[in-house]
């Protein structure tokens, strides 16, 4: 017969689930693994709700588990440490982001690429080393190997860093990883939401020139004088874009919808790159004779490593670098997905776990 949740580990925990394909979370009683040798124990202070929680609950993905705690943008204060653990000790503060674990031996492994791992396990909805469930960050503590755990700078604030664990590494890593992150680049970013409005902050940290390129023209005003872009292209104006044409570097497209790739291809310089960061529900139509004509590069990028993520979090730290957020508590979680599906947020819900989730009095 199989464990309760409650009793699957020793330790208990306290969070918000979701039961079945409905989405809707509810409160939530599970148990946590004790501190292994290698591990980190912290509190969980904030949360931030990243659109593929949205995705999970609903297993619009097709491999979601029930119960379900969704959050991968998980900050707080360690409150134990195993005994083999080195770079971690109790009251700092520290984050865990969208894997929990990895093989540590494969060819990703030992390029410092863990999210390539093909047995990379992810923060919650998946399978863990002993063959339990993980759960996210929607939860009063979180204990994690201290590898898959990075440290968060004193300077860097807590609720508004929190979404840097998914969405800043997201766009950060295909910055560097594809060399659009040098002085004097024209970089174009699609979509200013959670992940574009934090991909134009460091490209611009980065010393490059950024054009947002939306769908929506109101929001220009906040693409160019809140969050710093040269200039702003409305997707949508056949004129605009021609004008445009063969004038970036690269493009980091953060959209989620299905759209069209074409209109983007065409403002790349030759050997140009187009990178997805965003996950369209169904696939999307590729020209191939316009990537031909100018060596240009669709590609996607999926997160970052370990070693990637703590150097974007101390990054982000050096040139002030957070999310615009909106902090929520946690019983008003299922309205902040309600809103997050209808683009209604700016830009990033975070859930004040530390002062807004209680247990259910007995």
């Amino acid at each position: 017969m199989a464990k309760r949740h409650e009793e699957e580990h020793p330790r208990k925990a306290f969070g918000w689930a979701a039961r079945d394909s409905s989405g809707l979370l509810s409160p939530f009683h599970f148990s946590r693994r004790e501190t292994g040798e290698k591990d980190v124990r912290f509190k969980v202070l904030y949360c931030g709700i990243c659109h593929s929680d949205l995705h999970m609950v609903k297993n619009e993905w097709g491999s979601s588990t029930y119960p379900l705690v969704p959050g991968h943008e998980i900050v707080g204060v360690v409150t134990e440490v195993g005994s083999k653990v080195q770079k971690f000790k109790v009251g700092d503060k520290v984050g865990v982001g969208c894997m929990v674990g990895a093989c540590r031996s494969c060819d990703s492994c030992a390029n410092d690429l863990e999210n390539y791992c093909p047995k990379m396990i992810l923060t919650y909805s998946a399978t863990y080393y002993d063959g339990t469930t993980t759960y996210g960050g929607y939860s009063d503590v979180m204990v994690a190997e201290e590898h898959f755990v990075v440290r968060i700078p004193d300077n860097l604030p807590l609720d508004a860093g929190a979404p840097l664990l998914c969405a800043g590494i997201t766009v950060y890593s295909p910055l560097k990883y594809f060399g659009l992150d040098k002085p004097g680049l024209h970089v174009g970013i699609v979509g200013l939401g959670g992940l574009g409005h934090v991909a134009v902050k460091f490209a611009k940290a980065m010393g490059v020139k950024v054009t947002v390129i939306s769908t929506s023209p109101n929001k220009k005003k906040e693409a160019i004088e809140h969050l710093g872009a040269d200039s702003f292209l409305v997707s949508r104006d056949q004129d605009e874009m021609k004008a445009a044409m063969s004038t970036m570097d690269g493009i980091i497209d953060t959209v989620s919808a299905v759209h069209p790739l074409l209109p983007l291809i065409c403002l790349l310089k030759p050997h140009g790159k187009l990178v997805m960061v965003g996950a369209p529900e169904k696939p999307l139509e590729l020209p191939v004779f316009p990537l031909l004509i100018g060596r240009k590069i669709v590609a996607g990028s999926g997160i970052g490593g370990m070693k990637e993520t703590q150097e974007m979090i101390d990054f982000a730290a050096k040139h002030n670098i957070t999310s615009d957020v909106e902090v929520i508590p946690v019983d008003y979680v299922n309205t902040a997905m309600e809103r997050l599906l209808k683009s209604d947020v700016r830009y990033r819900f975070v859930i004040d776990i530390a002062n807004t989730l209680k247990p259910p009095s007995s």
